[in-house]
C-alpha cells in the first residue's frame, strides 16, 4: 500500500501540472489580449491603464473588478497584472480542484489532535521516569537550536553569496500579489509563552493547538508514571486509542493523492507556471540554497546514524512529498509519525520530538525567513551591514519560534521583521506571487529536518531499533504497508 500511494502522488503532481495549466491557458495569448486592451483604453499613453480607463474597458459584470486587477494598490493596472489576474472561469474551475484538497485537510485535523494527545501521553508514561523526560527534552531542544542557528545562518550566506535581488527585473509596481492577504502583527513574546499553556483541555483540542496539547501530554504522561499499575487501564486505553488512530490515518491517507491533485491544479490553475520563468532567479536561488541544507542535515544525521540515514530519507518520501504537494506540514504528521516508528524510531521518541519539532524545527521556514528579508532588501537597493544582518538572525532565531500553528507563517514573520530593518511591510510584495511554489520546498525540508531530528534523538537514547530484526509495534498492529501483491510474494 505505502508503494501505491507514493506511485499515485507522483503521478497525481503530474496531472495536476498538466491541468491546471490546460484551465491556466497559453500564458503568451492572454499577454497579448492584456497588452491589447492597455493600448486601447490607454487614452494617455502610459502604458498602464487608470481607474477610469480600466473600467471603460470592462465587458460586462463577470468581468474582473480594477480592484482585483490592482494586488499592489498602486492605483493602475498595467498588462502584467491583467494577465495574472484570474478570470471567474479560472476561479470556478479552480475552486472545485481545492474541494479535493481542503477534505484531505479537515480529515487531517480531524485526526492530529488525538494522535498527538495519546501517542505523546503513552510515550511519556512509558519512559521510565521524569529524568528521562527531561533528558530527552534537553537533547531535542539543543538539536533543535543548533538546527535553527545552521538554517538561518545557511540561509544568509547563500542569499549573500548567490545575489538574487541585485538588478531583479522586477519592481513593486510591476510585483502582482495581493499584500492584504498577508497579516502584518507584530510578535510579542510574552504572548507566546502565555499561549503556549492551555486554559481548557477541550478548546486545545478543538482548536488544533498543538503546542498547548503537548503541555497536555506531559501532564498527563508524568501523571501516568507517577500512579503506575493504579493507572494501568488507563494508560492501556491510550496506547489503544492511539493505534486505533493511526489505523484512521491509513484510511485517510488513501486520500492523498487526490489532495495532491487537487492542491497543484488550484495553484497551477490561477498563476500558471509562467510566474515561476519570471521569478525563475528568486525561486532557483532558494531552492539551490534547499538543497544545500538538505546535504548539511544528511552530513549531521550521517555522523549520528551512519550509512542509515539514506534508508531514513527513503522511508519518508511519502509524507515528504505530502507536505511537498499541499505545503502543509500539518498533512504529513500522521504518516510521518506511522513511517518514522516503521523505520525503528521507538513511539516515545518520536511522539515526543515531532510534535515539537513542528514549532521548533521548521529548518525550511527559517531559512527562507533570512533569505526573503536579504532579498527584498537587495531588490529595494538597503544596504544591511554585517552587525544588522546578525542582529536580523538573532531577532529571526526568536520571532520564528512564535508562531506554531499560524497559515503561511513565514510572512507573517517577515512582514513583521522588515521595519525592524527599516523596511517597509508592504515589500513583501515581491516575493508573494511565488511565495506558493517557495512554500512547498520549505514545508518539504521541514519534514526532513524533522525526521532526521527524530532518528539522531533515539539512536542517542538508544531507541532505534532494526526493523528487520525488531519488528516495530506499529507493524505488528497494523501491518507492513505493503501492497497485497508484495505480501502474496512472501508467503
Amino acid at each position: 500500500m505505502q508503494r501505491l500511494i507514493f506511485i499515485g502522488l507522483i503521478l497525481a503532481m503530474i496531472l495536476g501540472v498538466a491541468v491546471g495549466a490546460f484551465v491556466y491557458g497559453d500564458p503568451g495569448a492572454r499577454m497579448n489580449a492584456a497588452a491589447q486592451r492597455v493600448a486601447q483604453f490607454d487614452t494617455n499613453g502610459d502604458q498602464h491603464l487608470s481607474e477610469e480607463e480600466f473600467n471603460a474597458s470592462r465587458t460586462g459584470d463577470s468581468d474582473f473588478t480594477f480592484a482585483q486587477v490592482d494586488k499592489n494598490k498602486n492605483g493602475f493596472a498595467t498588462a502584467q497584472e491583467i494577465e495574472k489576474t484570474s478570470t471567474k472561469s479560472q476561479t470556478d474551475m479552480a475552486s472545485y480542484f481545492k474541494i479535493l484538497s481542503d477534505i484531505f485537510l479537515r480529515l487531517i485535523k480531524m485526526i492530529v489532535a488525538p494522535l498527538v494527545l495519546t501517542t505523546l501521553t503513552v510515550g511519556i508514561a512509558h519512559l521510565g521516569g521524569g529524568a528521562a523526560v527531561g533528558r530527552i527534552g534537553a537533547r531535542t531542544m539543543a538539536w533543535f537550536v543548533t538546527a535553527s542557528l545552521c538554517s538561518l545562518g545557511l540561509g544568509l550566506v547563500m542569499v549573500n553569496a548567490l545575489q538574487p535581488g541585485v538588478n531583479f527585473p522586477v519592481t513593486l509596481d510591476t510585483a502582482v500579489a495581493d499584500i492584504s492577504t498577508v497579516s502584518t502583527g507584530t510578535f510579542s513574546l510574552a504572548e507566546f509563552i502565555t499561549h503556549v499553556f492551555p486554559t481548557s483541555i477541550a478548546d486545545a483540542m478543538v482548536k488544533n493547538e498543538i503546542l498547548q496539547i503537548v503541555v497536555i501530554s506531559l501532564f498527563f504522561g508524568v501523571a501516568l508514571q507517577a500512579l503506575g499499575t493504579k493507572a494501568g487501564k488507563v494508560t492501556e486505553m491510550m496506547e489503544q486509542v492511539a493505534f486505533l488512530m493511526l489505523k484512521v490515518t491509513g484510511y485517510v491517507m488513501m486520500a492523498a493523492p487526490f489532495a495532491v491533485f487537487g492542491a497543484i491544479a488550484y495553484t497551477v490553475s490561477l498563476q500558471g507556471l509562467g510566474v515561476i520563468v519570471d521569478y525563475s532567479r528568486l525561486v532557483g536561488s532558494f531552492f539551490v540554497a534547499l538543497f544545500i541544507l538538505w546535504g548539511v542535515l544528511v552530513l549531521a544525521g550521517f555522523l549520528v546514524l551512519g550509512p542509515r540515514v539514506f534508508r531514513l530519507l527513503w522511508d519518508v518520501r511519502a509524507p515528504g512529498l505530502i507536505a511537498f504537494a499541499t505545503a502543509s506540514s500539518e498533512a504529513a504528521y500522521p504518516r510521518l509519525l506511522e513511517q518514522l516508528e516503521r523505520h525503528g524510531v521507538a513511539n516515545r521518541v518520536v511522539s515526543f520530538v515531532l510534535p515539537l519539532g513542528y514549532s521548533f524545527n521548521l529548518d525550511g521556514s527559517m531559512m527562507y525567513c533570512t533569505f526573503a528579508v536579504m532579498f527584498i532588501a537587495q531588490a529595494m537597493g538597503i544596504h544591511l551591514d554585517i552587525g544588522q544582518q546578525v542582529g536580523m538572525l538573532l531577532l529571526l532565531m526568536v520571532t520564528s519560534k512564535g508562531i506554531a500553528g499560524v497559515p503561511r507563517a513565514s510572512l507573517v514573520v517577515i512582514s513583521a521583521t522588515l521595519p525592524a530593518m527599516g523596511m517597509k511591510p508592504e515589500w513583501i510584495a515581491l516575493v508573494l506571487a511565488v511565495d506558493a511554489f517557495m512554500d512547498m520546498g520549505r514545508t518539504a525540508t521541514n519534514v526532513i529536518g524533522n525526521s532526521i531530528a527524530a532518528a539522531v534523538v533515539a539512536k542517542w537514547e538508544g531507541l532505534l531499533s532494526d526493523p528487520r530484526k525488531d519488528t516495530p509495534v506499529i507493524e505488528a498492529v497494523l501491518g507492513s504497508g505493503e501492497s497485497d501483491g508484495s505480501a502474496a510474494q512472501k508467503v
